[in-house]
Parts: C-alpha cells; structure tokens; sequence
C-alpha cells in the first residue's frame, strides 16, 4: 500500500523508488502484488504515463486513510518510551484557538509540561513547510500532498443578529432577503459569494457590505450592538445564542458542510513533541 500511495502521490514508479529506497521494479512488483489480491488493476501505467482507474481512485484514499492509521498507532507506541520535550509551533484560526484550543491547553501542558507551545493565530493559510510550523489547524480542503489531514470535527456557520436590530429592520425568511439588510462581513471571505443550502434549493448569495472587519469578535460586538447580521463559526455564537443576545436567522438553510481540520508535515521522523499533541487532539477535539 505505502509503495502505491507514494507512486500516485511522486508521479512514477522512479519518484517512488527513489524515496521509498528501493528499486523501480520492487516497486512494480509490489503494485502488481496488490492487483493480484484485489482481482483487478488499480494504476494504468506506460513507458510515459501513469493514472489511476476508477477503482484506484477509491483505493488510493482508503490506503491513505489506513495508512494514516497505522502511522498514529506506530506514534503512540513510540511515545511510551520517550519523553516529549523542545519547542512545539502552532498556528490555528483566531476564532477556534480563542474559544477552543486555548481553554484545550490547559490539559495538554498537564501531560507535556516540558514541551513549550509556540502559538501563531492567524486566519491566513501559512505555508507550514516553508514557516517551519510543526502543527497547524484548517478549515476545509487541504490541496497538498505532502501534508498529512485529520479532520476533526464539523465547523458550522450561523446567520444571526441582535433582536434589536432585526426588531427595526426585520427578520430574512429567504437568502435573497440578505440584499436588503446590512450585513458585516469578514474581511477575508466578504467578496466570496455564499452558497445557502436546504432539502430542495441552493440558492447563492454576495453580500454588498458597507462594514468589513478582519476579526470574529469584532463581528460579534458588532451584531450585539444591533449594527448588522453576521455570519460567523457557531463556536463563536454558541454563548450568545443561547441567551437570546443574538438570534438565528434563516434557520432553515444551511451554508454547506465545512470541516476543521489539523495537519502536519509528512515527517521521516516524527519527534515526541509532535507525536504528544497530534494525539492529544485527536482526543481532544475529533467527533
């Protein structure tokens, strides 16, 4: 399996050899030793090309997943033996470092009181080979080979409002509504256009916000303030939300299934460090 995921993943059979230190041909064997089992091909391959068929597109990530299992099994038998120490650098989203990861910390320092935590929060995407960042937190697709994704749990996205302001301005019953309202939007996203989603409609919409601000809790003092709707994480609205501070608006519709995710670095040899926090997330925060 490793000798198939890495020949999809470099591109050729050689690519493959090369990083796996064996030889091309060990690598075709162990292909075709696959196949044999399975019944059926999984990877078209000539003398200048190679691609996957349908059924190996589907293997190809069940491979990865287990994998990945494997490889957390391996990382936790290994940190039995020994003790995790040295500086450990973080980067997450502001909104989940701040109402969850932080709070997390806690906990993980109870068992790691030698590891230092580096923390950058940032809603930027870093580049986490390049900024030397051991472990970082994503909300979405990850487009990178070379990093390893564990998805952790669904990261919703609410519309809400203060009842003052929706008392004055009135409550949207439809997406399209959102035209007529002032709504907040965060810097980052606020020109990407919003997909709302219920059992027989997809409906999409841009917002035309005359406020932008690079900051959930600054969204959020916003909409208390009766300034706007917003559409933040419900992480950061759960509090309020349940006071009655803000109310929920087009309940019915939904903005599609993201996910939150951390991920690392393929590493060769994963240190301790790393290996005690990937999993203490895992239990910490995966549904």
């Amino acid at each position: 399996m490793k000798a198939f995921v890495t020949t999809v993943e470099a591109g050729s059979m050689s690519s493959a050899a090369a990083q796996l230190k064996l030889t091309p041909a060990m690598v075709g064997q162990h292909i075709a030793a696959l196949e044999a089992r399975l019944g059926t091909r999984i990877l078209n391959r000539t003398t200048r090309r190679q691609s996957l068929t349908d059924f190996g597109k589907n293997y190809f990530e069940q491979c990865k997943d287990i994998l990945e299992r494997v490889a957390i099994t391996e990382m936790e038998a290994e940190a039995q033996s020994s003790e995790a120490q040295g500086v450990l650098n973080i980067t997450a989203p502001v909104t989940f470092a701040t109402t969850m990861l932080m709070p997390a910390l806690k906990r993980y320092r109870q068992l790691s009181p030698l590891v230092k935590l580096q923390l950058m929060l940032t809603d930027q995407n870093l580049d986490i080979v390049e900024e030397g960042i051991d472990i970082a937190f994503r909300i979405g697709p990850i487009p990178d080979s070379r990093i390893i994704q564990r998805i952790l749990m669904p990261y919703k996205m609410v519309v809400c409002a203060a009842p003052e302001y929706l008392a004055k301005h009135g409550t949207p019953i439809h997406p399209t509504n959102l035209k007529e309202h002032e709504v907040i939007s965060f810097t980052k996203t606020a020109d990407t256009p919003l997909k709302f989603y219920n059992d027989e409609n997809i409906v999409e919409h841009k917002a035309q916000s005359m406020i932008t601000v690079n900051n959930g809790y600054a969204l959020l003092s916003a909409a208390k303030s009766g300034l706007g709707i917003i559409i933040q994480p419900e992480i950061l609205l759960k509090k309020d939300l349940e006071s009655g501070t803000l109310l929920r608006v087009l309940s019915d519709w939904h903005l599609g299934e993201r996910q939150l995710s951390m991920i690392y670095y393929r590493y060769k040899n994963m240190t301790p460090k790393v290996r005690s926090f990937i999993n203490f997330v895992i239990k910490e925060f995966r549904q």
